[in-house]
Parts: structure tokens; sequence; C-alpha cells
């Protein structure tokens, strides 16, 4: 891992000329100052329908703003070579975004347009709420859970700084995205799983079934995006990053984002597994490792149903707007899997769901073998002698041997002589 930072470390993204298009536009932050109702037709905002036809979804909408009344708004920017300038905005009746006085907005521009179109509101400033809402998910993962609560905060942190100076910059660079996604997830396994777990044999076999897992991922991955044809180029935003870096593998930019996205849940259930392994042998630390495999991989079937259901919801959830669009057009199930925006998808959620689902007899198996080793000490040798104590007035003597139980008993409730954990 360590090896791969230094040669593939990128040293920062590679310049370029922006577009102007999507995401690749200049933007300043601004400030609505003045929103004022005026009428549609009055700021020729509105248009007749469309070859006369007013049954059809433009026809109407533009039937709506010739009788509708619109808003004029005034809005100032705030931040930039520019700031202190001002124009202005025609908001028709149906958009989606409606300004409001005092609105914090943001503002794109381009330098090559007329000068007093070279301003336009791009989206909501929305930095507070999510500032709010970040505080507020911190404060709570502190509370809960304490010490390791601000561990794992800081692992989140670490986790982002090697997305964004690393894993990121290295694809636009034109670096191998599934070589660079291997090793920047080793980074984030590595640091995260030993900073809020500790060093000890438990956290490494949580890492080396971790390692096993996303091997397995990277490997089908691989294979099935061959075999789909799946090029990675399926929308808008992959179309961007194609045309300003053209060097960039989009398939295996693909499989860079089906890796990084399994290792989150992965993390969870392979610590979850040796944890609950390490807690067997406690309970019973003469069981060997066929017993606490066995008693294990119990544990870990509940596992596997709830975190492969949760992975398939995660991403339905994220393509729903999709799927309702293919409801819409009333496709078959079979055209919806075959084609290619619906088929990434499939193949993300099948290969990660395999990972994790072989990270659970990976892991325990890992798990029950280095912690059966761990046995306490037996013997008459390593046992401290233990003085018989005189029989209480009125009892009866000690049977014979029972001393001896009581003293190996004794023996095994204290603390053995065990690795540290």
């Amino acid at each position: 891992m360590l090896v791969g930072l230094v040669v593939l470390w990128p040293g920062g993204a590679p310049a370029h000329e922006r577009t102007g298009v999507g995401f690749d536009r200049q933007t300043q932050q601004a400030t609505v100052t003045k929103v004022v109702k005026v009428s549609c037709a009055s700021v020729n905002a509105s248009g007749d329908a469309p070859t006369g036809d007013t049954s059809t979804a433009e026809g109407s909408s533009a039937q709506q703003q010739a009788r509708g009344t619109c808003k004029r708004a005034t809005i100032r920017v705030d931040t930039g070579s520019d700031k202190g300038r001002t124009f202005t905005e025609i908001v028709q009746p149906d958009q989606s975004r409606q300004l409001e006085q005092g609105e914090k907005v943001v503002v794109a521009y381009e330098p090559s347009a007329p000068k007093d179109l070279q301003y336009s509101v791009a989206d909501v400033n929305r930095r507070i709420p999510m500032t709010v809402l970040a505080l507020i998910f911190a404060a709570a993962v502190v509370v809960v859970g304490r010490l390791r609560g601000v561990m794992a905060l800081v692992a989140l942190a670490i986790s982002f700084m090697v997305l964004n100076f690393f894993v990121l910059p290295a694809i636009l660079q034109g670096s191998n995205p599934l070589v660079v996604a291997v090793v920047g997830s080793s980074a984030i396994m590595l640091i995260a799983l030993y900073l809020c777990h500790g060093l000890s044999a438990r956290t490494s076999v949580a890492v080396l079934g971790t390692l096993i897992s996303l091997f397995l991922i990277g490997i089908l991955g691989s294979l099935f995006i061959d075999w789909a044809a799946l090029t990675g180029n399926t929308d808008d935003n992959t179309g961007l990053i194609h045309g300003l870096y053209p060097s960039i593998d989009m398939s295996g930019l693909l499989l860079a984002g089906i890796i990084i996205g399994s290792l989150g849940v992965l993390d969870d259930v392979t610590v979850t597994q040796t944890s609950a392994v390490w807690e067997l042998h406690e309970a019973n630390p003469s069981m060997g490792w066929r017993g606490l495999y066995r008693a294990g991989i119990r544990i870990g079937r509940d596992h596997i149903a709830s975190v492969v259901n949760t992975l398939v919801l995660a991403y339905a959830g994220a393509a729903l707007p999709l799927l309702l669009l293919f409801s819409i057009a009333q496709s078959s199930v079979g055209g919806v899997a075959n084609s290619e925006l619906v088929a990434e998808e499939i193949v993300r959620t099948l290969v990660g769901s395999i990972g994790l689902v072989a990270s659970v007899p990976v892991t325990t198996v890992l798990a029950a073998l280095v912690v059966s080793a761990d046995r306490p000490a037996t013997g008459k040798a390593s046992l401290p002698a233990i003085p018989e104590a005189a029989p209480a007035a009125g009892t009866a003597p000690a049977a014979p041997g029972a001393t001896t139980t009581a003293s190996t008993a004794q023996a095994r409730g204290g603390r053995g002589r065990r690795r540290k954990r």
C-alpha cells in the first residue's frame, strides 16, 4: 500500500480549460436582494404554444406563462472579482426553484458571454443546513460512541482526504483506476480499522478478511464488466469526464467505484464477525476452532441477510428516478435489466453482495483459527500454589480431590497467560 501511494501519488489534479458545461463551470456566491412580481407577458417570458397545440406539456406550460405572474429577482454577487455587481433574472411560475428575497444562491459565471448575460442562478446555497446537519451527526457519534466515536470521525476525515488528495487526482492524471482504487481502499481500510479498533490481533484478522473480499470483488467486477460490455459512460457526468479526459478508462472507473463503494459495508461485516468469534472464545476458552467457526457462522448468516438487503435497497434508492422512467415507459423487466444504465447497477449490486457474503465465512474461519490458539495456560508448573483452607467447625471434611478441583477452577477463573487482544 505504501509503495502504491508513493508510485501513484499525483501531486494535484491536472489543470484544464473550463468548458462552462454542467459542473465544469465557474461559480460564485450571491444573494437575492429584491424580488418583484411582474406579468410574464411584459418581460417576454411567455410564448405561444408550439404548433398551436396546447394539449402537449410544452403548449400547456406556454399557455400558463402567458396568463401567469413571473418574478424579477435582483441578485448581488458576493464573491470573486465582480463582488457587489448585480444582475436580474426572470423566474417563471412553473419553475421548480422559486427565488425569495434574502436567499443565498450559487451563480454560474461565463466570461465569454455578453456582459448582461454572464451571470445566472445555478443553485441554492445549502452550506448552512449541511453544516448544521454535519454537526448534529458528529455530536451524536461522540455522545454515543465517546472515544471510539471521536476516533471514527477522525478516520472519516482521513478517508475523505485520501479520496480527495490521492484517488481522484491520480485517476485524472491517467493512472489505472483499478490500481488506484485498490491502493486507496487499502489505505482507507488500514487507517480506519486500526484507528478505531486499535492495533491488535482482532483488528488484523478483520483487515485480512476485508482484503481477501476486496480482491474477490475486483476479480468478479473486472470479469463481468468486460463480459457485459459495460462502458461506464452512461450519463451526462461521465460523458463530460470522458470529454475532458479521454485517457481515463471509464470501465475501469466503474470498477473502482464498485470497490470503494463496497469497502464501507465490508468493514462493518468483518469487524462484527471477528468481534463475535472473540467474544465466543471469551465465554468458552476451551472451544476449538471448529466449534468457534460453527457458532460464528450462525451469527454471520443473520448478518448476511440484513447486509445484502441493505445494499440492494441502497442502490435501488439511488436509481429510483431511473426506475420510475422505465416504469412510465412500461418496459419489461428483461428490457430494463438489459439497459446499460440498469445493468451497471445490477453488476455493482451483485458483485458487491457476493464479496460481502464471502467475507463472512472467510473472516470467521480466520478469526477462529487465530483466537483458538489463545488458550489459558494449563499444567502444574504454571498454576500457583493455593493453600488448603482448614474446614470450618461443623462442616464435613472435603472429599478427596475436592481441593484439586477447586484449585483448578480458581486457576481457570483467574487470568491466563494470553496474547494481547
